[in-house]
């Protein structure tokens, strides 16, 4: 072999070339200059689109085995929410047949002791369904403006209640509009029922001291009143039809200093967020006129007698 054809060149282990640092310190440079010209002039979103382009069907294709098991997952989960939900909707439809039944007994036993006794039927109302308006401009009050009025039939004293209670009683009538008194105002007055007790009473309106509240007054302190007891309508005043929930005792307070106990009531009708209404018609309404008295000359005249001897 002669020296010629002898490969000179250094091995690859023992070539030259640019140090780590210089190395580092060029890419360095080169990707802050990508990042910097990528930030301002967006050079690379045209690449990064076509990268995203052929890698959607890819990332799909890898996905859908993770998609199809929690697919599976959520067809066995629904299908037991769905089974579990019809069986408790099947209790509630049990129970409420149950009750309608026995609400149907009632009503015919109803009828029965009634017919027994010849007491006139329950009165049956006619009612109106309004809509809240706004509230009324005084402060100082709690009434409410709902949009029925004299030429849809309204009528003063009529009662105004919702899904859940009583929540008051027309108060002004006008036109198209009227003015509904809630019972939360310090002017308010119902007479009430006891549904555990069956006494009967006068809740009136809070007013500022305790506002959205109602009270009792004039009650023994001695008297059964419990937290918790559930107040209705007593019918006795010719306006409230019988048995409409009012409210429920929050408290009772039985001062030993005074003859009366301090009970405060939460009405079962939430006046705040009220919408829709149904204005009654006053039971007084329906019921007979009184018998008109008698003339003085119809009456027979009576024969005077004189003094005993």
């Amino acid at each position: 072999m002669t020296l010629g054809t002898i490969d000179r060149t250094p091995p690859p282990f023992f070539r030259q070339g640019p140090t780590a640092l210089t190395k580092l310190a060029v890419f360095s440079a080169l990707a802050l200059l990508l990042m910097v010209a990528d930030t301002r002039f967006h050079i690379t979103q045209p690449v990064r689109a076509v990268f995203a382009t052929a890698l959607h069907f890819p990332q799909r294709w890898l996905a859908m085995p993770v998609q199809a098991w929690a697919g599976i997952q959520d067809y066995f989960f629904g299908l037991q929410r769905a089974l579990t939900a019809e069986e408790a909707a099947r209790n509630d439809l049990m129970r409420q047949a149950e009750r309608a039944l026995r609400v149907e007994q009632l009503q015919q036993e109803n009828a029965r002791l009634r017919a027994l006794l010849e007491l006139r039927p329950a009165l049956t109302v006619r009612s109106l369904a309004a809509q809240v308006l706004y509230d009324a401009p005084d402060a100082f009050s709690r009434k409410v403006v709902i949009d029925q009025g004299s030429t849809h039939g309204v009528a003063v004293a009529s009662p105004v209640i919702n899904e859940a209670g009583v929540l008051g009683q027309v108060t002004r009538v006008y036109p198209l509009s009227s003015e509904v008194t809630l019972l939360t105002d310090k002017d308010a007055a119902i007479p009430v029922l006891n549904t555990r007790t069956q006494s009967r009473s006068a809740a009136f309106g809070g007013g500022s001291s305790h506002a959205g509240a109602m009270e009792l007054r004039f009650i023994a302190g001695n008297a059964d009143v419990q937290v918790g007891d559930l107040l209705s309508t007593s019918g006795v005043d010719g306006i409230y039809p019988q048995g409409l929930p009012v409210a429920r005792v929050s408290s009772v307070d039985r001062k030993l200093d005074s003859g009366f106990a301090r009970i405060l009531l939460a009405p079962v009708a939430m006046t705040d967020n009220i919408r829709h209404v149904l204005v009654l018609e006053p039971t007084g309404a329906q019921l007979p006129p009184p018998p008109a008295p008698e003339p003085e000359e119809a009456k027979p005249a009576k024969a005077k007698r004189g003094p005993k001897k």
